[in-house]
């Protein structure tokens, strides 16, 4: 593994360490992390009440490179990744959603919740 590619690594691995402390302290549970499917990854599954959320975390160096993080390639992926694990987070009854987690450097984390619509 390259010395970029493992800096990389240390950068998400802090992020999804950052975004599982914020959605705590927003009164979430944290259920898993890096649920790996053959589809992809989910970073985070939480859970609040009657709601489970599969969390696409993405850490950037600035603030400014944040807005082009995320796309509909990624949303798709961890979409079709949470619908493969739902049934082991999610009851009968639970909303379930996809929600977006951006996080740079000295600046407090920016959430898109319900990031993915189905039918994209």
């Amino acid at each position: 593994m390259s010395e970029r590619r493992k800096r990389a690594e240390r950068h998400g691995r802090r992020g999804e360490w950052i975004a599982a402390l914020y959605l705590w302290l927003t009164g979430w549970r944290v259920v898993g992390r890096r649920v790996k499917t053959r589809k992809g990854e989910v970073d985070i599954v939480a859970r609040r009440g009657r709601t489970v959320c599969f969390v696409e975390v993405k850490w950037r160096a600035t603030q400014a490179e944040l807005a082009m993080a995320i796309d509909e390639r990624r949303l798709r992926r961890v979409a079709d990744a949470a619908q493969l694990i739902a049934s082991r987070y999610a009851r009968p009854g639970d909303d379930q959603r996809i929600d977006v987690i951006l996080i740079a450097p000295w600046v407090w984390p920016r959430r898109i919740v319900n990031a993915w619509q189905p039918g994209g």
